[in-house]
């Protein structure tokens, strides 16, 4: 590296350096505008993203609640002997009073289980027999009246459709419950709540001075302990503006699922016009120090500008292999000392630049494992519940079975750690996952398996089947008609492709998600859903880097159908 004597040419004059400074502060000063806006608009955000956080917590909860209460009253209705023994006997026979005791006594511990709110009646039409069949908390008048509203409910034909599966607010002496009602013939099991007492927990939150949480129906109605008027008010007249950000105030509406109400959330807080005031404090700040800056800049010409000019022209050759830094001419030793420091910065931004490289190939291994070893906690759960059932019903050898085939499931799950398994196992564990479904769902549907001799020891990304097959019993099995569901495995030649159709007789894809699938758009999973059919084809595309395929498409007869095109030798797989 030779030695350069850098000359400097014609000095700027001051004026040139002010008015350079003067169109930076306005630059900044807009910018300070525009990120305080912006400021206040994330804030405002963050609330209200923060509120729906909370509100799907609670409602996903209250959602698992409502649907094993439901399944509970339903299997009760349908598979237990004792509601059989009370509609066969006399209301006031020995083995009426019995089966009535072993009933309350049974509801009772389901209470003890999710609360003293929740309250048990059953109703037996045959026998106009009402009664409660766990402790109740409501007094004897709102008693007489939810008994007159539950007989007028059993006479409507529409009950089943109305209030089966579907929590739904009723009033009863000026105050709402949510009720449950499963009919199975002339049999009525009804579970209730008070509204109040299913929204109390989210009414701890605080939501600031004037903020309210309340359970709402369908038409927007407070079904809860109403809200102020002023409130009510604000939330009707409330329109856009430009100014909106300035308003302390955030809403969010949640609905539960399988029910006809929704939880909404009133934030209001005073903080968002103390920033308003901080952000307008931080310009006039900005513009003191511009004023000062510019006083500054008068004295600091001579002295500072002109080396540091110096020092920046050099840095602009640093890239040319003749390139010199020279500081000699300078008075600042600090520009000296900065050159060695940049020349050590440049090493570490190129290492900097490596290890950055490093980490996102790790995160996106972490990223697959992940998607890889999804597991859906509610199968597990369901699981145990189905085997809690038939240990009540002394089904032992069912209880055996049902215990060896979850083993199996998990263990498969849990010592899976490759990315491609034969494609045999992968197929064996669908058949056990169908297996442990018809133990649930009591033979509601039927499933058929065929595959070629020789595409046993194919190897396929593990787990793929099960997203596929948990789908179609998802959205397929019901108990109303018979579902059937059917994987089958064939090899195409010459192309030496592995083909897999997993098609169901179920109600087949909505048509605007169907859509989305058949163009490859995005699907919405903020509730959770569809997110596994997401991460099977974002797997097999990291993997087979686009050499596999995914169709979907609704069979003519009826049903949903997934058509998986694999090739038989896969790529090397990610480490």
């Amino acid at each position: 590296m030779r030695l350069i004597i850098h000359r400097t040419g014609k000095p700027y004059p001051v004026k040139h350096y002010v008015n350079m400074l003067i169109v930076i502060l306005f630059t900044a000063l807009v910018l300070d505008f525009l990120i305080s806006y912006a400021s206040i608009s994330i804030v405002k955000q963050q609330s209200g993203r923060s509120l729906r956080d909370t509100a799907d917590l609670y409602i996903n909860r209250i959602n698992h609640d409502f649907a094993y209460i439901n399944h509970y009253m339903g299997w009760s209705l349908a598979n237990d002997q004792i509601i059989e023994t009370m509609d066969e006997n006399a209301s006031g026979s020995a083995e009426f009073l019995k089966s009535n005791t072993q009933l309350h006594q049974r509801f009772t511990e389901l209470q003890r289980n999710y609360g003293q709110a929740y309250q048990f009646f059953i109703y037996l039409k045959n026998k106009d027999f009402f009664l409660n069949c766990a402790p109740i908390s409501i007094g004897y008048p709102d008693y007489l009246e939810l008994k007159r509203q539950i007989i007028s409910y059993s006479e409507d034909k529409d009950v089943y459709d109305k209030f089966y599966s579907r929590w739904t607010p009723v009033l009863v002496r000026n105050k709402y419950y949510i009720v449950n009602i499963v009919p199975y013939h002339d049999r009525y099991l009804i579970c209730l709540i008070s509204a109040d007492e299913l929204i109390r927990p989210l009414q701890s939150i605080d939501m600031g001075k004037n903020g309210t949480v309340s359970l709402v129906d369908e038409q927007g109605i407070n079904i809860s302990t109403p809200i102020r008027v002023d409130e009510t008010r604000a939330l009707d007249t409330a329109r856009p503006s430009p100014f909106g950000l300035a308003h302390s105030r955030a809403a969010v509406t949640s609905r539960f699922s399988d029910a006809s109400f929704s939880v909404q959330m009133i934030a209001r807080y005073g903080t968002f016009e103390k920033i308003m005031i901080a952000q307008l404090v931080i310009i006039l700040l900005a513009l003191m120090i511009a004023i000062v800056l510019c006083i500054v800049m008068l004295y600091f010409n001579k002295r500072v500008l002109r080396p540091i000019q110096s020092f920046s022209d050099t840095l602009a050759r640093w890239n040319e292999e003749s390139a010199a830094l020279d500081f000699k001419n300078s008075k600042i030793i600090e520009l000296e000392q900065a050159s060695q420091q940049f020349k050590h910065l440049i090493g570490q931004i190129r290492r900097f630049k490596i290890d950055m490289y490093e980490q996102e190939l790790e995160k996106q291994r972490i990223q697959l494992d992940y998607m890889k070893l999804q597991i859906n906690p509610h199968f597990f759960l369901n699981c145990l519940t189905s085997m809690y059932s038939m240990a009540q019903m002394q089904m032992y050898g069912e209880i055996e079975r049902m215990a060896m085939s979850t083993t199996q499931y998990f263990r498969y799950i849990f010592q899976n750690g490759q990315n491609f398994v034969r494609l045999q196992d992968e197929i064996e564990h669908v058949r056990i996952y169908l297996d442990i479904q018809r133990h649930r769902y009591r033979n509601a549907f039927a499933y058929h398996i065929s595959q070629d001799a020789e595409t046993g020891d194919i190897r396929i990304p593990p787990l793929v089947l099960q997203t596929f097959i948990e789908n179609a019993v998802k959205y397929a099995v019901s108990r109303v008609t018979e579902a059937n569901i059917t994987l089958s495995v064939s090899r195409v030649m010459p192309d030496n492709l592995a083909k897999i159709t997993i098609s169901d007789s179920g109600p087949g894809f909505p048509p605007d998600i169907l859509e989305q699938l058949m163009h490859g758009g995005p699907l919405n999973s903020e509730n959770g859903n569809r997110i596994g059919m997401m991460n099977t084809i974002q797997r097999l595309e990291l993997l087979y880097k686009g050499q596999a395929s995914v169709s979907f498409s609704n069979r003519e007869g009826g049903g949903a159908e997934v058509t998986m095109t694999l090739p038989v030798s896969p790529p090397e797989a990610i480490d």
